[in-house]
């Protein structure tokens, strides 16, 4: 036998031996290192089963955050990706609940609709610091305005005023006031300052300060119509109040001016009412007069033809018998004049046709009344 045979030989003898004595043994003990590995093993297995409903959990919360609600005062439009979900009106969403995939995917723009935006425009008002405006402390006026800072129009008799306006609107077309302008806010404030600088350039200084602020304001609002519908801003002007002062250095100088004007306007209107008060009852007075003159005119032309037509109805008794119609009236014209006379003196005529001579007393004592006798 070979070395080689026998070494095979031994080999399998002694790997014999050992399984024979393996399968008697007890199995052996586990060791610290297993026990670990095994512990690690289950935290793993309890950690991706917590992972696993963390991410359900994200997901909902992720999911959920796309709902929101619209106001029923407002409208909203779904950007997916920068680009409008829907094209033109149907675009928008009206009132109610409504879901987007979150952000960034979505984008959710609110746009109120029936709610009135303002804008103000202080191009041509004097600087004033956001702690000025809200406590509303005007500032001391310096020696002049300062270019840098002072806003200020100038008017079309070439004077300089202080004039802000305050624009009210809402909006219109909401696509196209969202999405046709970086701001159309901004857009609307330049309009409004457009129509300050251009109202002021065709108005003198006292139109604008004293005799026509109210067309002065309706050039501004007519203007920032104009501007709003050339660029189509989706907008629709309700408001715009103007205010104009002059520059704060000048006030005293104007104040003067404004004296003067109110000086002669009350002059005039006293005069003008002096002038009216005095044709009033001058035109009355005439009026009376004339009504009097035709009111006795009517009267003596009624009492003329009420003679003339007496006269007329006689004249047939005076063409039958006129001594008779004499008597008749002469009588009658008597009883009319003795009819309360004291005393009566009656002088026939003389048989002879000569008239008789009457001699009157005129100083004689007046006839006492008899004495009434007493009552018994």
């Amino acid at each position: 036998m070979s070395d080689h045979d026998h070494d095979h030989h031994h080999d399998h003898a002694h790997h014999g031996h050992d399984q024979h004595h393996g399968a008697a043994q007890p199995p052996a003990p586990v060791t610290q290192d297993d026990a670990g590995s095994q512990a690690l093993s289950e935290a793993l297995r309890s950690s991706f089963v917590i992972i696993k409903i963390f991410m359900v959990l994200l997901v909902v919360v992720f999911l959920g955050s796309g709902f929101f609600t619209v106001g029923p005062q407002e409208k909203a439009m779904i950007l997916r990706l920068g680009r409008p979900v829907g094209e033109g009106s149907k675009a928008l969403l009206g009132a109610g609940p409504h879901w987007a995939w979150p952000y960034p995917i979505d984008e959710v723009v609110r746009i109120p609709i029936s709610e009135l935006q303002t804008v103000e425009s202080t191009v041509g008002w004097y600087f004033l610091t956001p702690e000025q405006k809200f406590s509303k402390i005007e500032p001391p006026p310096g020696r002049s305005l300062n270019p840098a800072l002072d806003g200020y129009t100038i008017t079309g008799d070439r004077n300089i005023i202080h004039t802000s306006a305050t624009l009210t609107y809402r909006i219109e077309d909401p696509v196209h006031f969202a999405f046709d302008f970086v701001s159309a806010s901004n857009a609307v404030q330049d309009a409004l300052d457009n129509a300050l600088i251009y109202a002021s350039s065709r108005f003198a200084v006292d139109d604008v300060l004293t005799h026509d602020k109210q067309r002065f304001q309706e050039v501004v609002q007519s203007r920032v119509t104009q501007l709003v519908q050339r660029e189509k801003l989706g907008i629709a002007v309700e408001q715009c109040a103007v205010v104009s002062i002059p520059p704060r250095q000048c006030k005293a100088a104007f104040d003067a001016v404004l004296t003067a004007l109110s000086t002669r306007e009350t002059v005039y209107n006293n005069a003008l009412r002096y002038t009216n008060d005095v044709i009033s009852r001058s035109v009355a007075e005439a009026t009376v007069r004339t009504n009097a003159a035709e009111t006795e005119r009517v009267r003596l032309v009624t009492a003329l033809q009420a003679e003339a037509q007496a006269f007329t109805d006689l004249l047939p008794q005076y063409e039958t018998n006129q001594t008779l119609l004499t008597t008749r009236l002469l009588t009658e014209t008597l009883g009319q004049v003795l009819t309360n006379v004291q005393d009566k003196i009656y002088l026939p005529e003389r048989a002879d046709g000569k008239t008789r001579e009457l001699r009157l007393q005129l100083s004689r004592e007046p006839v006492k009344p008899a004495a009434q006798p007493p009552n018994p």
